[in-house]
């Protein structure tokens, strides 16, 4: 557990960063990994499938994710205050909430899978092989929550070095596996899901395991756990809002996906491989913000503003210089990163196109994500809830379908980069209004 309130802003945000970085690279390196090996082994209507997998189940964990981000904060701020009486009831109750959960997830998703494929417009052909891809990824909700939740719980509490090691686990364990179920066993695309379920089944039941029995605050066994009410109608209140946000921004993927279906195969193959590359891209930037709202959280809690602010700003300058590098990268050899998983001449241009588009607005994305990471670590989450429907559903899904019935495929790509200079402009704003200061759970 690491105490954010004393000491260096910068230095604090940049080491309680670095590890979740590392292993979110090591987590995007997989999923990398993962289409390059479909791409060349099963072809890029497997690569489709898969493509058109992600923002179903993105949408199905989006409101869960979104409602565990609140008992997050609830865990930040009574740490911050040294109530750790208050920390331990929390950690339990969002437990509880989330095994209960997975369950309900898991069946809709199993028993609606077809249908929303249907719904998304997604090729006849590829709908086959999109089902039994994701029925099988679906099987491991129990521990994909587990895993995410225990991370996320140890992050509030300042540790970010814990679920880093668990990470490598289940990511070197994923790739192995992937290998081995494709490569040798033929197992197609369901050989993709099932080395995925495995490999987070195995990293969470370790993680359980070694923190039951080194952490004073979190516990895997059940008759220890309890739920207590109070805390999670806290939660829900900091959370609900945020748990609306993340299933729009799911929605609108999905929304978007069914704009690109509007095209052939190959359109929502280069998709799935730049989305792949563009969330890589992302990556420092979201974990700066996490890192920033946990900062934020315990220092709301123990009532330091000023050092939130400095916070700020150090955490601005870090992702511009980590975004203009990458930017820069993604320039250079944008065309070559794509080669690498697929080499179908038509893949190349659109997925060379959209990373052109898209990555010449990485500081806008990084700046617009590092603002909301304050007002999230505040649990102001109410507004930016309405200011990401507003650049998601009034702005980008609109200005994707009429931007591509004029201008074509890249029409969707420019769509992008306008949804996150809207929500840029509206987070800034509300952040320079100062509510967010106010939210603090601790009286």
């Amino acid at each position: 557990m690491k105490d954010l309130t004393q000491g260096n802003e910068a230095k604090l945000i940049f080491n309680f960063a670095l590890p979740m970085v590392f292993g979110n690279l090591l987590q995007q390196l997989y999923h990398v990994v993962d289409s390059i090996i479909v791409g060349n082994y099963l072809g890029k209507e497997a690569l489709a499938a898969i493509g058109a997998s992600f923002p179903i189940f993105y949408t199905l964990i989006a409101f869960v994710i979104g409602i565990g981000s609140g008992g997050t904060i609830v865990i930040s701020q009574y740490f911050g205050a040294k109530n750790e009486d208050k920390v331990k009831k929390t950690i339990d109750t969002m437990f509880i909430f989330l095994f209960f959960a997975s369950i309900v997830i898991t069946l809709i998703g199993i028993l609606f899978s077809e249908e929303i494929f249907t719904l998304l417009h997604v090729e006849k052909h590829v709908i086959p092989m999109a089902t039994s891809y994701f029925n099988v990824y679906m099987l491991g909700m129990i521990a994909f929550f587990g895993f995410n939740g225990t991370s996320s719980v140890l992050r509030g509490l300042g540790d970010s070095m814990t679920p880093l090691w668990f990470l490598i686990i289940s990511t070197l364990l994923n790739i192995g596996l992937d290998l081995l179920f494709i490569v040798v066993f033929k197992w197609g695309v369901e050989g993709a899901a099932y080395a995925t379920i495995i490999a987070q089944g195995c990293a969470f039941l370790a993680g359980a395991i070694y923190l039951t029995h080194r952490h004073q605050l979190i516990s895997f066994k059940p008759n220890t756990l309890k739920f207590n009410q109070e805390l999670f109608l806290q939660s829900i209140k900091i959370g609900l809002p945020t748990g609306f946000q993340q299933t729009f921004v799911a929605l609108g993927i999905m929304a978007l996906i069914r704009i690109v279906n509007n095209f052939d195969t190959n359109v929502l193959a280069a998709f799935t491989i730049a989305s792949r590359i563009d969330s890589l891209a992302a990556m420092p930037a979201l974990n700066l913000a996490s890192a920033l709202s946990a900062f934020v959280g315990q220092n709301l809690g123990a009532n330091k503003i000023d050092r939130i602010k400095r916070g700020f700003r150090a955490t601005l300058v870090m992702a511009w210089s980590i975004s203009l590098t990458v930017m820069l990268a993604v320039f250079l050899f944008g065309e070559e990163i794509i080669s690498a998983f697929n080499q179908d001449p038509e893949v190349l241009k659109h997925g060379s196109n959209y990373l052109v588009i898209v990555s010449s607005f990485y500081l806008v994305f990084s700046t617009m994500f590092i603002t909301h990471g304050v007002l999230r670590g505040a649990g102001d989450t109410l507004i930016p809830m309405f200011i990401t429907l507003i650049s998601l559903w009034i702005v980008r899904i609109p200005f994707a379908t009429y931007l591509s019935s004029k201008f074509g495929v890249n029409g969707i790509w420019w769509a992008i980069p306008i949804g996150w200079s809207m929500g840029l402009i509206g987070s800034y704003i509300y952040y320079k209004l100062g509510r967010w200061k106010k939210k603090s759970i601790i009286k």
